[in-house]
């Protein structure tokens, strides 16, 4: 009589690796730190909940507790009420919402949402929005950002956002018309 063979579930090999992810985050951190990137101080895998929109979302975490609101970093998508926004956070949605995700949060915004890397099937999720031209690489000052290479190519290949040369950085259009209303529940 031949052996079954168990097959594991599939999200085992995502909680495998996000608790391998969180047992190397020392030493992660450290190098992180000496190249000049601050550390992740939480790495999870969670569930997205909700898309609010290209930038901003909610998850559950996997081993329980309460839902977070996360901001990805690095990038800027435009606001909801901006043109723009409403493709952006569809795109989002299609990618990640109902998915699971291993979150790494290294602090939170003015906002008191964690910012977040997000990685998807092995895909960082802020490089796949500004490559398919849904956000910009994050601006500091005269700085392009973490994803400059991504928005190049998308710019070049006029994805997205960058279809419309007219279009507005979302810093601009607050700075212009403030925050987009928030809707009823």
């Amino acid at each position: 009589m031949q052996a079954r063979r168990v097959r594991p579930h599939p999200l085992t090999a995502l909680l495998l690796a996000t608790a391998l992810w969180v047992s190397v985050s020392p030493g992660l951190a450290a190098s992180a730190k000496a190249a000049g990137h601050p550390p992740e101080r939480e790495a999870y895998a969670a569930k997205v909940t909700r898309v609010f929109d290209g930038d901003t979302l909610w998850v559950k975490p996997l081993e329980g507790g309460r839902y977070r609101k996360l901001r990805i970093d690095g990038i800027d998508a435009p606001e909801i009420c901006q043109r723009g926004g409403v493709a952006s956070r569809d795109a989002l949605a299609a990618r990640v919402l109902n998915q699971v995700v291993a979150v790494g949060v290294r602090q939170r915004d003015d906002y008191g949402r964690g910012l977040a890397k997000l990685t998807h099937q092995g895909d960082d999720v802020a490089a796949w929005m500004v490559g398919q031209g849904h956000a910009w690489s994050y601006r500091w000052g005269r700085r392009p950002g973490p994803f400059k290479d991504e928005e190049a190519g998308a710019r070049r290949a006029r994805k997205g956002l960058f279809a419309d040369g007219s279009v507005e950085l979302p810093r601009d259009f607050r700075k212009r018309h403030g925050p987009c209303p928030m809707p009823l529940p």
